[in-house]
Protein backbone atom coordinates (compact mmCIF):
# COMPACT_ATOMS: atom_id res chain seq x y z
CA UNK A 1 0.00 0.00 0.00
CA UNK A 2 3.24 2.47 0.90
CA UNK A 3 4.38 1.99 -3.11
CA UNK A 4 0.66 2.10 -3.99
CA UNK A 5 -0.30 6.25 -4.06
CA UNK A 6 -4.46 5.42 -4.77
CA UNK A 7 -4.51 2.61 -2.25
CA UNK A 8 -2.27 4.46 0.00
CA UNK A 9 -4.87 7.62 -0.19
CA UNK A 10 -7.50 4.96 1.22
CA UNK A 11 -5.96 4.32 4.00
CA UNK A 12 -7.00 7.47 7.48
CA UNK A 13 -4.83 10.48 7.89
CA UNK A 14 -5.07 10.21 11.55
CA UNK A 15 -2.91 9.16 14.23
CA UNK A 16 -3.33 5.38 14.96
CA UNK A 17 -4.39 4.66 18.46
CA UNK A 18 -2.61 3.91 21.56
CA UNK A 19 -2.60 0.32 22.75
CA UNK A 20 0.71 0.69 24.75
CA UNK A 21 1.28 2.07 28.42
CA UNK A 22 4.41 2.95 29.92
CA UNK A 23 4.90 -0.08 32.01
CA UNK A 24 4.76 -2.38 28.63
CA UNK A 25 8.04 -3.53 26.89
CA UNK A 26 9.15 -1.73 24.45
CA UNK A 27 12.67 -3.97 23.41
CA UNK A 28 15.04 -6.82 24.41
CA UNK A 29 18.65 -6.11 24.00
CA UNK A 30 21.23 -8.62 24.91
CA UNK A 31 24.40 -8.63 26.41
CA UNK A 32 26.91 -10.91 26.87
CA UNK A 33 27.11 -12.56 30.31
CA UNK A 34 30.31 -13.42 32.71
CA UNK A 35 28.92 -17.39 32.27
CA UNK A 36 28.90 -17.37 28.14
CA UNK A 37 24.83 -17.32 28.18
CA UNK A 38 23.59 -13.84 26.86
CA UNK A 39 21.34 -11.74 28.92
CA UNK A 40 17.90 -10.42 27.53
CA UNK A 41 17.84 -7.10 28.94
CA UNK A 42 14.07 -6.11 29.18
CA UNK A 43 13.14 -2.56 28.44
CA UNK A 44 9.75 -0.33 29.35
CA UNK A 45 8.09 2.54 27.15
CA UNK A 46 8.85 4.51 30.37
CA UNK A 47 12.30 4.33 30.65
CA UNK A 48 13.04 5.09 26.94
CA UNK A 49 11.15 7.91 26.54
CA UNK A 50 12.35 9.61 30.24
CA UNK A 51 15.80 8.86 28.15
CA UNK A 52 14.45 10.90 25.13
CA UNK A 53 13.00 13.56 26.51
CA UNK A 54 16.02 14.61 28.69
CA UNK A 55 18.38 14.80 25.45
CA UNK A 56 16.66 16.94 23.49
CA UNK A 57 15.95 19.37 26.76
CA UNK A 58 19.84 19.11 27.29
CA UNK A 59 20.38 18.66 24.13
CA UNK A 60 17.92 20.37 22.09
CA UNK A 61 17.63 19.53 18.50
CA UNK A 62 16.39 21.04 15.79
CA UNK A 63 14.64 19.96 12.10
CA UNK A 64 17.81 21.57 10.64
CA UNK A 65 19.62 19.11 12.52
CA UNK A 66 20.99 15.60 10.65
CA UNK A 67 22.19 12.84 13.25
CA UNK A 68 24.83 10.23 12.18
CA UNK A 69 23.07 6.32 13.13
CA UNK A 70 26.05 4.35 12.77
CA UNK A 71 25.63 2.08 16.42
CA UNK A 72 24.89 -1.29 14.83
CA UNK A 73 20.88 -1.91 16.06
CA UNK A 74 21.94 -4.64 18.78
CA UNK A 75 23.43 -1.55 20.88
CA UNK A 76 21.73 0.74 22.89
CA UNK A 77 23.01 3.46 21.80
CA UNK A 78 21.34 2.74 18.10
CA UNK A 79 17.87 3.74 20.20
CA UNK A 80 18.93 7.05 20.70
CA UNK A 81 20.56 7.33 17.50
CA UNK A 82 17.21 6.43 15.70
CA UNK A 83 14.63 7.37 17.93
CA UNK A 84 15.82 11.13 19.08
CA UNK A 85 15.91 12.48 15.40
CA UNK A 86 12.33 10.99 14.24
CA UNK A 87 10.95 12.80 17.99
CA UNK A 88 11.77 16.41 16.47
CA UNK A 89 11.86 15.79 12.95
CA UNK A 90 15.34 15.88 12.30
CA UNK A 91 16.78 13.98 9.70
CA UNK A 92 19.07 10.62 10.05
CA UNK A 93 21.72 10.12 8.17
CA UNK A 94 22.17 6.11 7.80
CA UNK A 95 26.07 5.18 7.68
CA UNK A 96 26.86 2.61 5.26
CA UNK A 97 27.67 -0.82 6.69
CA UNK A 98 30.75 -1.24 9.00
CA UNK A 99 31.80 2.64 8.54
CA UNK A 100 31.77 3.14 11.96
CA UNK A 101 35.16 1.59 11.95
CA UNK A 102 36.71 3.28 9.00
CA UNK A 103 37.69 6.92 10.19
CA UNK A 104 37.50 8.08 6.22
CA UNK A 105 34.13 6.88 5.58
CA UNK A 106 32.59 8.68 8.23
CA UNK A 107 34.35 12.02 7.64
CA UNK A 108 33.32 11.89 3.90
CA UNK A 109 29.45 11.15 5.25
CA UNK A 110 29.67 13.97 7.65
CA UNK A 111 30.92 16.04 5.34
CA UNK A 112 28.58 14.94 2.80
CA UNK A 113 25.38 15.04 4.68
CA UNK A 114 26.22 17.98 6.66
CA UNK A 115 26.15 15.56 10.32
CA UNK A 116 25.60 17.56 13.01
CA UNK A 117 25.27 14.93 15.98
CA UNK A 118 27.17 11.40 16.21
CA UNK A 119 28.08 9.19 18.95
CA UNK A 120 31.78 7.95 19.07
CA UNK A 121 32.55 4.74 21.50
CA UNK A 122 36.26 6.36 22.87
CA UNK A 123 38.47 4.39 21.21
CA UNK A 124 36.94 4.63 18.12
CA UNK A 125 36.95 8.54 18.92
CA UNK A 126 40.39 8.16 19.52
CA UNK A 127 41.15 6.47 15.94
CA UNK A 128 38.82 9.47 14.69
CA UNK A 129 40.77 12.07 16.04
CA UNK A 130 44.17 10.47 15.28
CA UNK A 131 42.64 10.28 11.71
CA UNK A 132 41.74 14.10 11.20
CA UNK A 133 45.20 15.14 13.30
CA UNK A 134 47.75 13.26 10.98
CA UNK A 135 45.56 14.61 8.12
CA UNK A 136 45.74 18.40 9.22
CA UNK A 137 42.25 18.48 9.32
CA UNK A 138 39.14 19.90 11.94
CA UNK A 139 35.69 18.21 12.66
CA UNK A 140 33.62 19.33 9.93
CA UNK A 141 31.92 22.62 10.15
CA UNK A 142 28.25 21.35 10.95
CA UNK A 143 29.21 18.89 13.78
CA UNK A 144 27.54 20.55 16.58
CA UNK A 145 27.52 17.83 19.39
CA UNK A 146 29.53 14.58 19.56
CA UNK A 147 28.56 12.19 22.20
CA UNK A 148 30.65 9.41 23.71
CA UNK A 149 29.89 6.29 25.74
CA UNK A 150 30.44 3.06 26.20
CA UNK A 151 33.75 2.70 27.71
CA UNK A 152 35.78 4.97 30.20
CA UNK A 153 36.77 8.05 28.14
CA UNK A 154 40.02 9.55 29.49
CA UNK A 155 41.63 12.97 29.43
CA UNK A 156 43.97 11.65 26.20
CA UNK A 157 40.55 11.46 24.40
CA UNK A 158 39.43 14.80 25.60
CA UNK A 159 43.04 16.63 24.35
CA UNK A 160 42.89 14.96 20.93
CA UNK A 161 39.02 16.26 20.30
CA UNK A 162 40.28 19.70 21.16
CA UNK A 163 42.85 19.61 18.80
CA UNK A 164 40.36 18.82 16.06
CA UNK A 165 37.43 20.09 17.08
CA UNK A 166 36.21 24.01 15.70
CA UNK A 167 34.76 26.64 18.25
CA UNK A 168 30.90 25.08 17.89
CA UNK A 169 31.75 21.57 18.68
CA UNK A 170 31.20 20.57 21.82
CA UNK A 171 32.03 16.94 23.10
CA UNK A 172 29.54 15.17 25.98
CA UNK A 173 30.67 12.34 28.32
CA UNK A 174 27.47 9.24 28.49
CA UNK A 175 27.58 6.37 31.26
CA UNK A 176 24.84 4.24 31.41
CA UNK A 177 24.30 0.10 31.73
CA UNK A 178 21.76 -1.60 28.87
CA UNK A 179 19.94 -2.38 32.45
CA UNK A 180 19.22 1.86 32.63
CA UNK A 181 17.95 2.61 29.55
CA UNK A 182 20.69 3.59 27.66
CA UNK A 183 22.17 6.63 30.22
CA UNK A 184 22.30 7.74 33.58
CA UNK A 185 24.83 10.36 33.61
CA UNK A 186 26.04 13.03 31.67
CA UNK A 187 28.96 15.66 31.67
CA UNK A 188 30.13 18.28 29.79
CA UNK A 189 33.69 17.74 29.16
CA UNK A 190 34.56 21.61 27.72
CA UNK A 191 34.64 21.98 31.71
CA UNK A 192 37.35 19.43 32.32
CA UNK A 193 40.20 20.56 34.48
CA UNK A 194 41.92 17.55 35.33
CA UNK A 195 43.35 14.60 34.28
CA UNK A 196 40.53 12.34 35.06
CA UNK A 197 36.92 12.61 33.67
CA UNK A 198 33.89 12.10 35.45
CA UNK A 199 30.71 10.68 34.35
CA UNK A 200 28.98 13.18 35.79
CA UNK A 201 25.58 13.88 37.20
CA UNK A 202 22.22 12.15 36.83
CA UNK A 203 19.69 12.70 34.08
CA UNK A 204 16.31 13.54 35.00
CA UNK A 205 14.28 10.97 37.21
CA UNK A 206 17.27 8.80 38.11
CA UNK A 207 18.82 8.21 41.22
CA UNK A 208 22.25 7.39 42.17
CA UNK A 209 23.39 5.46 45.15
CA UNK A 210 27.51 4.78 45.90
CA UNK A 211 27.08 2.40 48.33
CA UNK A 212 29.92 0.42 50.29
CA UNK A 213 29.91 -3.76 50.50
CA UNK A 214 27.79 -3.22 53.48
CA UNK A 215 25.05 -1.91 51.18
CA UNK A 216 25.29 1.51 53.12
CA UNK A 217 26.25 5.45 51.69
CA UNK A 218 29.74 6.11 51.41
CA UNK A 219 31.52 9.76 51.63
CA UNK A 220 32.79 11.82 49.13
CA UNK A 221 35.75 10.70 48.27
CA UNK A 222 35.33 7.36 48.87
CA UNK A 223 34.97 4.78 46.21
CA UNK A 224 31.54 2.14 46.65
CA UNK A 225 29.59 0.24 43.72
CA UNK A 226 26.82 2.43 42.02
CA UNK A 227 23.37 1.08 41.97
CA UNK A 228 21.05 3.15 40.07
CA UNK A 229 16.79 3.81 40.70
CA UNK A 230 14.24 5.46 39.08
CA UNK A 231 12.26 5.36 35.77
CA UNK A 232 14.82 3.95 33.65
CA UNK A 233 15.89 0.99 35.41
CA UNK A 234 15.06 -2.10 33.34
CA UNK A 235 12.32 -5.19 34.13
CA UNK A 236 15.19 -7.60 34.67
CA UNK A 237 16.20 -10.57 32.39
CA UNK A 238 14.43 -12.21 30.31
CA UNK A 239 13.62 -15.69 31.70
CA UNK A 240 16.49 -15.66 33.93
CA UNK A 241 14.87 -15.04 37.30
CA UNK A 242 17.65 -15.96 39.61
CA UNK A 243 20.56 -13.50 37.81
CA UNK A 244 16.88 -10.91 38.02
CA UNK A 245 16.58 -10.90 41.44
CA UNK A 246 20.84 -10.87 42.17
CA UNK A 247 21.28 -7.78 39.76
CA UNK A 248 17.96 -5.69 40.20
CA UNK A 249 17.43 -5.76 44.29
CA UNK A 250 14.59 -3.53 46.64
CA UNK A 251 15.04 -0.06 47.06
CA UNK A 252 16.32 0.19 51.05
CA UNK A 253 15.96 4.42 50.10
CA UNK A 254 12.46 4.42 48.82
CA UNK A 255 9.89 5.93 50.69
CA UNK A 256 6.87 6.82 48.50
CA UNK A 257 7.26 3.65 46.25
CA UNK A 258 8.02 5.46 43.46
CA UNK A 259 11.60 3.39 42.83
CA UNK A 260 11.06 0.49 44.40
CA UNK A 261 14.06 -1.63 43.26
CA UNK A 262 17.88 -0.79 42.53
CA UNK A 263 20.19 -1.99 39.58
CA UNK A 264 23.29 -3.52 40.96
CA UNK A 265 25.79 -1.92 38.43
CA UNK A 266 28.75 -3.26 39.26
CA UNK A 267 30.87 -0.16 38.40
CA UNK A 268 33.36 1.25 41.45
CA UNK A 269 32.50 5.40 41.41
CA UNK A 270 33.00 8.04 44.34
CA UNK A 271 31.44 11.33 44.32
CA UNK A 272 33.13 14.45 43.58
CA UNK A 273 33.07 17.51 45.81
CA UNK A 274 31.36 19.25 43.32
CA UNK A 275 28.59 16.52 43.29
CA UNK A 276 29.60 14.52 39.84
CA UNK A 277 30.56 10.79 39.76
CA UNK A 278 34.15 9.47 38.93
CA UNK A 279 34.12 6.45 37.30
CA UNK A 280 37.02 4.22 38.53
CA UNK A 281 36.18 1.04 36.88
CA UNK A 282 34.30 -2.79 37.23
CA UNK A 283 34.50 -4.35 40.44
CA UNK A 284 34.84 -7.81 38.82
CA UNK A 285 38.30 -6.05 37.26
CA UNK A 286 38.79 -5.65 40.79
CA UNK A 287 41.44 -8.71 41.57
CA UNK A 288 43.11 -10.27 44.32
CA UNK A 289 47.13 -11.40 43.99
CA UNK A 290 48.90 -12.09 47.66
CA UNK A 291 45.80 -11.13 49.98
CA UNK A 292 45.82 -7.83 47.99
CA UNK A 293 43.05 -5.87 46.42
CA UNK A 294 44.61 -4.37 42.85
CA UNK A 295 42.13 -2.54 40.80
CA UNK A 296 43.34 -2.71 37.07
CA UNK A 297 42.31 0.31 35.77
CA UNK A 298 44.70 1.85 38.02
CA UNK A 299 47.11 0.01 36.46
CA UNK A 300 46.38 0.72 33.07
CA UNK A 301 45.90 4.56 33.29
CA UNK A 302 49.42 4.65 34.99
CA UNK A 303 50.99 2.81 31.64
CA UNK A 304 48.75 4.66 29.66
CA UNK A 305 50.53 8.04 30.85
CA UNK A 306 53.64 6.96 29.38
CA UNK A 307 55.47 8.05 26.88
CA UNK A 308 55.00 6.74 23.20
CA UNK A 309 52.01 4.30 24.96
CA UNK A 310 48.69 4.68 22.87
CA UNK A 311 46.90 1.99 24.61
CA UNK A 312 47.15 -0.54 27.53
CA UNK A 313 45.60 -2.81 29.14
CA UNK A 314 45.91 -5.39 31.95
CA UNK A 315 45.25 -8.41 32.75
CA UNK A 316 45.31 -11.40 35.11
CA UNK A 317 46.78 -14.69 34.03
CA UNK A 318 47.70 -17.98 35.47
CA UNK A 319 51.57 -18.65 35.68
CA UNK A 320 53.19 -21.63 37.43
CA UNK A 321 49.39 -21.67 38.97
CA UNK A 322 49.70 -18.40 40.41
CA UNK A 323 47.48 -15.10 39.80
CA UNK A 324 49.92 -12.91 37.88
CA UNK A 325 49.53 -9.07 35.95
CA UNK A 326 50.33 -9.11 32.01
CA UNK A 327 50.14 -5.90 30.12
CA UNK A 328 49.68 -5.31 26.80
CA UNK A 329 50.96 -2.12 25.13
CA UNK A 330 49.96 -0.45 21.50
CA UNK A 331 53.01 2.39 21.23
CA UNK A 332 52.80 5.02 18.23
CA UNK A 333 55.96 3.86 16.90
CA UNK A 334 55.48 0.52 17.03
CA UNK A 335 58.52 0.04 18.85
CA UNK A 336 58.56 -1.67 22.45
CA UNK A 337 59.35 -0.25 25.64
CA UNK A 338 62.35 -0.08 28.07
CA UNK A 339 61.21 -2.34 30.20
CA UNK A 340 63.22 -1.80 33.14
CA UNK A 341 62.06 2.09 32.49
CA UNK A 342 58.85 1.03 32.32
CA UNK A 343 59.10 -1.00 35.77
CA UNK A 344 61.15 1.63 37.04
CA UNK A 345 58.75 4.71 36.28
CA UNK A 346 55.45 2.93 37.76
CA UNK A 347 57.41 1.94 40.79
CA UNK A 348 56.98 5.62 41.64
CA UNK A 349 53.69 5.24 41.71
CA UNK A 350 52.53 1.91 42.45
CA UNK A 351 53.52 -0.92 45.01
CA UNK A 352 55.63 -4.00 43.85
CA UNK A 353 52.57 -6.66 43.82
CA UNK A 354 50.44 -3.96 41.17
CA UNK A 355 53.79 -3.81 38.81
CA UNK A 356 52.87 -6.48 35.60
CA UNK A 357 55.35 -9.41 35.11
CA UNK A 358 54.49 -9.65 31.18
CA UNK A 359 54.44 -6.74 28.60
CA UNK A 360 52.96 -7.82 25.59
CA UNK A 361 53.23 -5.91 22.27
CA UNK A 362 50.48 -5.34 20.11
CA UNK A 363 49.54 -3.60 16.21
CA UNK A 364 46.17 -2.71 17.71
CA UNK A 365 43.58 -4.42 20.78
CA UNK A 366 41.01 -6.46 19.79
CA UNK A 367 37.45 -4.87 20.04
CA UNK A 368 34.11 -6.17 19.68
CA UNK A 369 31.31 -5.40 16.95
CA UNK A 370 30.95 -2.00 18.61
CA UNK A 371 34.25 -1.07 18.81
CA UNK A 372 34.37 -2.15 22.94
CA UNK A 373 37.86 -3.39 23.88
CA UNK A 374 37.22 -7.49 23.77
CA UNK A 375 39.51 -8.65 26.65
CA UNK A 376 38.92 -12.01 25.19
CA UNK A 377 40.35 -12.75 22.18
CA UNK A 378 43.48 -10.88 23.97
CA UNK A 379 46.87 -13.19 22.92
CA UNK A 380 48.31 -14.87 25.86
CA UNK A 381 51.17 -13.12 27.50
CA UNK A 382 54.58 -13.20 26.46
CA UNK A 383 55.96 -15.16 29.24
CA UNK A 384 58.37 -17.17 26.98
CA UNK A 385 62.57 -15.80 26.30
CA UNK A 386 63.27 -14.77 22.88
CA UNK A 387 67.18 -14.47 23.21
CA UNK A 388 69.72 -16.22 22.73
CA UNK A 389 71.76 -17.81 25.93
CA UNK A 390 74.54 -15.83 27.45
CA UNK A 391 76.07 -17.80 30.68
CA UNK A 392 76.96 -15.95 33.50
CA UNK A 393 80.44 -14.06 33.89
CA UNK A 394 80.70 -13.63 37.81
CA UNK A 395 79.90 -15.85 41.28
CA UNK A 396 77.18 -13.60 41.44
CA UNK A 397 75.36 -13.86 37.93
CA UNK A 398 76.14 -17.71 38.55
CA UNK A 399 74.28 -17.71 42.17
CA UNK A 400 71.24 -15.40 40.62
CA UNK A 401 71.41 -18.07 37.73
CA UNK A 402 71.12 -21.15 40.06
CA UNK A 403 68.27 -19.43 41.59
CA UNK A 404 66.01 -18.70 39.45
CA UNK A 405 66.12 -22.00 37.77
CA UNK A 406 65.66 -23.41 41.61
CA UNK A 407 62.13 -20.94 41.40
CA UNK A 408 61.08 -21.31 38.26
CA UNK A 409 62.11 -24.60 37.84
CA UNK A 410 64.51 -23.93 34.97
CA UNK A 411 67.55 -25.98 33.56
CA UNK A 412 68.94 -23.22 32.33
CA UNK A 413 68.68 -19.75 32.46
CA UNK A 414 70.61 -17.10 30.56
CA UNK A 415 71.74 -13.77 31.86
CA UNK A 416 69.63 -11.64 29.56
CA UNK A 417 66.43 -13.44 30.03
CA UNK A 418 63.48 -11.60 32.09
CA UNK A 419 62.41 -13.13 34.57
CA UNK A 420 58.55 -12.51 34.27
CA UNK A 421 58.98 -13.01 30.62
CA UNK A 422 60.12 -16.75 31.85
CA UNK A 423 57.15 -17.29 33.88
CA UNK A 424 58.03 -15.29 37.72
CA UNK A 425 54.95 -13.76 39.05
CA UNK A 426 55.21 -11.83 42.26
CA UNK A 427 54.66 -14.98 44.44
CA UNK A 428 58.25 -15.79 42.83
CA UNK A 429 59.99 -12.27 43.52
CA UNK A 430 59.64 -13.20 47.36
CA UNK A 431 61.20 -16.45 46.75
CA UNK A 432 63.69 -15.35 44.90
CA UNK A 433 63.89 -12.22 47.25
CA UNK A 434 64.32 -15.35 50.25
CA UNK A 435 66.81 -17.30 48.54
CA UNK A 436 68.93 -14.04 48.20
CA UNK A 437 68.84 -13.42 51.82
CA UNK A 438 69.50 -16.86 52.71
CA UNK A 439 73.27 -16.65 50.22
CA UNK A 440 74.07 -13.04 50.66
CA UNK A 441 73.17 -12.48 53.96
CA UNK A 442 71.39 -8.90 53.01
CA UNK A 443 67.96 -7.84 52.27
CA UNK A 444 67.08 -7.28 49.05
CA UNK A 445 63.90 -5.31 48.14
CA UNK A 446 60.70 -6.69 46.12
CA UNK A 447 60.93 -3.57 43.93
CA UNK A 448 64.33 -4.28 42.79
CA UNK A 449 63.56 -7.41 41.13
CA UNK A 450 61.11 -5.82 39.26
CA UNK A 451 62.41 -3.11 38.00
CA UNK A 452 66.30 -5.25 37.47
CA UNK A 453 64.44 -8.14 36.01
CA UNK A 454 67.17 -9.46 34.13
CA UNK A 455 70.30 -11.29 35.75
CA UNK A 456 72.69 -9.14 34.30
CA UNK A 457 70.98 -5.89 35.73
CA UNK A 458 70.08 -7.25 39.38
CA UNK A 459 73.69 -8.33 39.47
CA UNK A 460 74.85 -4.69 38.76
CA UNK A 461 72.23 -3.14 41.08
CA UNK A 462 73.77 -5.92 43.58
CA UNK A 463 77.80 -5.22 43.50
CA UNK A 464 78.29 -2.45 46.08
CA UNK A 465 80.52 -2.41 48.10
CA UNK A 466 78.71 -4.44 51.12
CA UNK A 467 77.71 -7.17 48.50
CA UNK A 468 81.08 -7.47 47.62
CA UNK A 469 82.42 -8.07 51.14
CA UNK A 470 80.23 -11.16 51.69
CA UNK A 471 80.68 -14.95 50.88
CA UNK A 472 77.66 -16.19 48.92
CA UNK A 473 76.51 -19.74 50.86
CA UNK A 474 76.05 -22.60 49.05
CA UNK A 475 72.82 -23.17 46.72
CA UNK A 476 72.73 -27.45 47.68
CA UNK A 477 71.54 -29.55 44.35
CA UNK A 478 72.32 -32.65 42.94
CA UNK A 479 75.37 -31.39 40.74
CA UNK A 480 77.20 -29.51 43.56
CA UNK A 481 76.60 -29.45 47.28
CA UNK A 482 79.60 -28.04 48.26
CA UNK A 483 80.21 -24.70 46.31
CA UNK A 484 80.70 -21.74 48.04
CA UNK A 485 81.78 -18.61 45.92
CA UNK A 486 83.87 -15.49 47.06
CA UNK A 487 83.34 -12.16 46.10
Amino acid sequence: AIDDAAAFAQHPTSNLPEHSSPSDLAYILYTSGTTGQPKGVMLQHDGVVNRIHWMQKQYPLTQADRVLQKTPYVFDVSVWELLWANWVGAAIVMAEPDSHKDPQQLCQAMVQHQVTTLHFVPSMLQVFGQYLAEQDRSLPASVRWVFASGEALSATHCDLFKQVRHPQAQLHNLYGPTEASIDVTYYDCQKLKGTSVPIGQPIDNIQLYVLSEQGKPVPVGAPGELYLGGVGVARGYLHREKLTQERFVPNPFDTDGQAPRLYKTGDLVRWLPDGHLEYLGRNDFQVKIRGLRIELGEIEQRLAGLEDVKHAVVTVTEVQEQPALSAYIVTHSKKELDEKAVASTLSQHLPSYMLPVSYTYLDKLPVTINGKLDRNALPAPNIHSTREYVAPSSPLERTLCEIWQEVLGLEQVSVEDNFFRLGGTSISTVRVSSLLQQRLGTEVPLSLIFTESTIKTLAQSLVTPDIESLHIAPSLNANNNQCIVEI
